[in-house]
């Protein structure tokens, strides 16, 4: 049988340039242009280096081997050194340059700003090819599991079973104590001294957590905390906000954070309006952002959203007498309940939440209640139906209708926002944040998987001919400009050298 034979090793040798390698169609071609068509230094990213010592590399070296890494799912600074020495591609993009893993992971670090600025760049550039529709946006959350374990963070209930254990052992020991001699008594006496230092650290996260007002510590990676990622499955990691353009399912938008959806919207819509430049979208949202403060602001930026509603979470024991089936006369300030009855208000707000959310509430009922024929079919509270009207309600009412003419336009949602979830956590697996100590590090991590995932949309959208040419011209621009400036400096030092 014959089979497909390979050149002998000992004399086969690969003669061609670097550069007729890689086609001309490759993909790390683009990504060479991409970051070349940057001004760095506008970003945020570091240009001026000591001359002391060994030269640094240009950071639009590392920025492409990170773009390039990121969308071939490669993190690892470790793993990134490795490529730059037996990858073509790798070695054709940074032109055979080879920094080692500290170097890498640096840039990561200590770029977080200038990384979020890239990943602008890429909504830009998306926008000039009219990519970006503007006129529909989708917002939801991704966890991200950190790199801390749930054993090292604490709370205060999980700190104070940590303390009884450690004190019930120490009770322990000190009864052993006091029967033991000679060698024992020294292993018991080292058990309770590690045993003081244990406790002693559990108290001192006791204070901090009183001193900060947070709920959490973590050990590992401080910023990051416990959070419930589906079906009351917890994760400590970090939550990432995310805003989806409709039209092609681009990222215009992310924001990390350690902290549930209920009031983040306001604050995605606030960036979503600066990034589009006009207000007239739609912002569409799952039930989880369904709060009313941030009804309120949208109202006041412009936005029409529509949120999902989340169930009612209790009823009445006849379910026809919810408060969804009492009617509210605006003018007059009160209810109308099933049976006809009017429920009103002393016109008193009375606060309510814990103190972190607090809103203003007015209190609806009537005597009407207590001789009603429907009583123990509306109500269990001995003293009649009492409803609450928040601050908020009006709102809250303006999105159910909102919800109810354009759900068809709702239901989109789930297949926009999730795309990019799809590519960046199942396709490329990226799970976790590769990172640790602060969510700002955190943010270098997700900005590369944003401009890694834009790009790629990019890239497979355009005719690579026409988005080279684009890049090109930028490119050629400008260094152009960069000449320029040089000439005219040079000449500037000259004139000022001869005066």
């Amino acid at each position: 049988m014959k089979f497909i034979i390979g050149k002998n090793r000992a004399t086969y040798s690969l003669t061609e340039p670097l550069e007729q390698l890689v086609s001309p169609d490759n993909v790390v071609r683009r990504i060479d242009l991409f970051v070349e068509s940057l001004d760095l230094a506008p970003l945020g990213f570091k240009m001026d280096f000591s001359e002391n010592g060994r030269p640094a590399y240009h950071p639009k070296v590392l920025l492409k081997l990170f773009i390039y890494g990121y969308l071939n799912s490669i993190r690892s600074s470790r793993v990134l050194e490795k490529e730059c020495s037996r990858n073509i591609e790798a070695m054709w993009l940074i032109e055979g340059l080879k920094p080692d893993h500290n170097t890498i992971s640096n840039f990561r670090r200590d770029n977080s700003k200038g990384i979020g600025r890239v990943f602008q760049e890429t909504v830009k550039l998306a926008a000039r090819f009219d990519l970006i529709g503007a006129d529909l946006v989708a917002g939801d959350s991704t966890k991200l599991r950190a790199q801390n374990s749930k054993k090292n963070n604490f709370n205060e209930k999980k700190i104070s079973r940590h303390l009884e254990r450690i004190n019930n052992k120490l009770a322990a020991y000190e009864r052993d104590l006091a029967e033991a001699d000679g060698d024992n008594k020294v292993q018991i006496e080292a058990k309770i001294k590690q045993q003081e230092v244990r406790k002693a650290g559990y108290e001192a996260m006791t204070a901090q957590l009183k001193d900060s007002g947070e709920s959490q510590i973590s050990t590992t990676d401080p910023e990051s905390r416990l959070l419930i990622t589906r079906n009351n499955i917890t994760e400590v990691g970090y939550n990432v906000q995310t805003s989806v353009d409709a039209k092609h399912n681009l990222l215009i938008d992310f924001k990390v954070t350690n902290e549930n959806d209920s009031n983040a919207m306001g604050g995605m819509l606030r960036r979503a309006k600066t990034i589009l430049k006009n207000d007239a979208f739609t912002g569409i949202y799952d039930k989880g952002y369904h709060t009313g403060s941030q009804f309120e602001y949208a109202q006041k930026l412009g936005i029409k959203v529509l949120v999902s509603i989340p169930a009612v979470s209790s009823h009445a024991p006849d379910t026809a007498y919810d408060v969804a089936n009492f009617s509210y006369d605006k003018e007059a300030d009160h209810y109308i309940c099933p049976a006809q009855e009017i429920l009103s208000t002393n016109g008193r707000n009375y606060t309510k939440g814990n103190g972190k959310s607090n809103i203003q509430v007015k209190h609806y009922k009537t005597r009407a209640c207590l001789s009603c024929a429907f009583f123990a079919k509306c109500t269990q509270n001995k003293a009649g139906r009492l409803i609450e009207r928040s601050q908020y309600s009006e709102v809250i009412a303006e999105n159910a209708v909102r919800m109810e003419i354009n759900l068809a336009l709702y239901l989109r949602r789930q297949a926009i926002v999730e795309h990019p979830y799809g590519i960046i956590k199942r396709q490329w697996g990226f799970y976790y944040i590769m990172t640790k100590k602060t969510i700002k590090r955190a943010s270098a991590d997700v900005g590369l998987m944003a401009v890694a995932f834009n790009l790629c949309r990019i890239f497979n959208i355009l005719d690579p001919v026409v988005l080279g040419n684009y890049l090109k011209s930028i490119f050629s621009t400008f260094w152009a400009l960069m000449t320029d400036f040089a000439c005219f400096y040079r000449r500037y030092f000259v004139l000022c050298k001869v005066a």
